[in-house]
């Protein structure tokens, strides 16, 4: 493995890793100290036990990640950071496409402290039943002594909206899992919508004061003697009582509850959500016009679209909303045309895989009706109401910002790079972009005639400017099952470069490195699992002298 390497691609994400582990480590060591050893919690802690630190250490962790969660989740606010490259630079670019790993990281470290928290709770709860005080009655929870714990879960608003919270908890992390969202995404989406329930109950599950710390140390120093109270060494000696007399409490010891802090930590993240929201509720406001509608091959079917006002990068997506199909449904795509000064349309091209891209294909492109009468008349189309949400930031946006750039699709993940070639393909002179490696990897040799003409036009063009070496073109097709080639003439560019198999990478990444000696790779990958991994192992390892590989992957949130 190459260091400079290793560090380019993992440096950053690491480094924010251990500061974020840091920060959860520090407030839960923080707030462990000062329920065990404050004055101010002594006679909490004596009845409670370790289970009072451990519930509040895990408390003050999951405020800070139920605040920090909703960040990555600020679509549009990190689309702006993105897009200010005199704000950001490119390495903290890199950083804001882990955004969706740190959502997740964050989502784990609320459902386990939440068991931690909820565990010490329950301990909590048999020890208020158990420990009942007599002397301080304002302290207990419990009604009485030996009162049934789950009565005290039951019937007090820290019990029962902490039940509910880890019921909604549950909900969205079992329904978060690969499997989940790959056989039903619709079951995802739903329940994970449950984090607005979420956030309201968490706001009211701190108001029951279930904890309370004692406000009058000064007066009532905790171990103190209480009145019609001696020492249980006295002897009787005038020493003995005079030190008895400066022990004697003053007062009574007075206890109230916190207040609740779960608000300071979520309010401004929320605040900053809600807002975010709002904005792109009024952004999508307005239904787009479908301008057409193309069936490739391969179920595979382009959309062109036209909105007012729309602007958008090569590289960025958006999200669909069809309301014939479900109101509450949101389903990313990268685009694939941009809208340009001469061109306002903007384009996407979809798979159909699933329930929601079949019904929506089937709104777009219904069947045609036998029993209607024919007549020597046109009819016009009527697509469906659809509603845009976008542009958002991708990866794929920093391909022009490279001297020289891999861009490795599989399958329909060409679509990133496709509005790519086609700012290429209006002016290549415009980017710092020197040279483009691009791969495309399909299981049938139809699905190249998606992008043939694109392809093909951007070949003609570098060539007629005389820059052949612009742009590296290879096709593989990994199927030869049935293989048939693009026998047509003005695709006979991508005939020659058309082989059967798989890629080898690591010959791949040797001669770019060998080709581009002292410059930093930006390597793109939107494709399966497999080919992603193969890549990125090899960013981290490649040796080719001063070259560095610098890897991105697509993934929407």
């Amino acid at each position: 493995m190459s260091a400079r390497s290793w560090l380019a691609n993992e440096g950053g994400k690491h480094l924010v890793l251990m500061l974020w582990l840091a920060a959860n480590a520090w407030l839960f060591i923080k707030t462990f100290l000062l329920y065990s050893t404050g004055q101010q919690y002594h006679y909490l802690y004596k009845m409670l036990g370790l289970g009072l630190c451990i519930s509040r250490a895990s408390a003050s962790v999951l405020n800070l990640n139920c605040s920090l969660v909703l960040l990555p989740m600020c679509r549009s606010l990190l689309t702006f950071v993105r897009g200010t490259h005199t704000v950001s630079s490119r390495k903290t670019r890199r950083l804001l496409d882990k955004s969706k790993t740190f959502h997740v990281a964050c989502g784990v470290a609320i459902c386990i402290f939440s068991v931690v928290h909820a565990s010490a709770h329950l301990v909590n709860v048999v020890n208020f039943s158990g420990h009942y005080s007599d002397d301080f009655p304002a302290l207990n929870l419990a009604r009485y002594k030996g009162e049934d714990p789950k009565l005290i879960i039951l019937t007090t608003i820290p019990g029962v909206t902490g039940v509910l919270l880890v019921l909604i908890l549950f909900l969205m992390f079992t329904s978060s899992s690969y499997c989940v969202r790959v056989s039903n995404y619709e079951i995802f989406w739903y329940t994970h919508n449950l984090f607005i329930v979420f956030y309201i109950i968490l706001m009211v599950h701190m108001v029951g004061g279930a904890l309370k710390y004692q406000t009058n140390i000064e007066a009532h120093p905790p171990g103190c003697l209480r009145a019609n109270q001696s020492s249980p060494d006295q002897q009787g000696e005038e020493l003995e009582q005079c030190e008895d007399e400066e022990r004697r409490c003053r007062e009574e010891a007075h206890f109230q509850p916190h207040s609740p802090q779960t608000w300071l930590w979520v309010s401004g993240p929320l605040c900053l959500y809600c807002a975010e929201r709002f904005y792109r509720y009024i952004r999508s406001s307005d239904p787009v016009t479908i301008v057409t509608v193309i069936r490739h091959p391969c179920d595979v079917i382009e959309l062109r679209m036209l909105k007012k006002n729309f602007k958008a990068r090569p590289g960025q997506y958006i999200v669909l909303n069809c309301p014939g199909v479900s109101s509450f449904e949101n389903h990313p795509f990268t685009l694939t045309v941009c809208p340009t000064e001469n061109k306002e349309t903007f384009g996407i091209h979809l798979r159909v895989v699933g329930d929601w891209t079949e019904r929506f294909t089937q709104l777009l492109l219904p069947e045609p009706r036998i029993d209607l009468e024919i007549l020597p008349m046109v009819q016009q189309r009527r697509y469906p109401k659809l509603y845009v949400d976008g542009p958002f930031g991708s990866p794929s946006e920093e391909v022009f910002n490279y001297d020289v750039s891999l861009c490795v699709a599989g399958g329909i993940g060409v679509t990133p790079f496709a509005c790519v070639l086609h700012a290429l393909l209006d002016d290549w002179t415009g980017f710092r972009l020197q040279r483009l490696y691009f791969v495309w990897v399909c299981r049938e040799i139809q699905s190249f005639y998606w992008f043939a003409e694109l392809l093909c036009a951007l070949h003609h063009k570098l060539w007629q400017e005389n820059r052949p070496d612009y742009f590296n073109l290879k096709l593989y097709i990994s199927q030869a099952d049935n293989l048939q080639t693009m026998s047509e003439e003005k695709y006979r560019p991508l005939t020659s470069r058309l082989l059967v198999g798989r890629p080898r990478w690591k010959l791949l990444f040797d001669e770019i490195g060998r080709t581009n000696k002292h410059k930093r790779v930006g390597v793109f990958c939107c494709g399966p699992k497999g080919i992603s991994r193969a890549l990125h192992r090899l960013c981290n390892s490649a040796h080719s002298p001063g070259t560095t590989f610098e890897f991105n992957k697509e993934s929407f949130s």
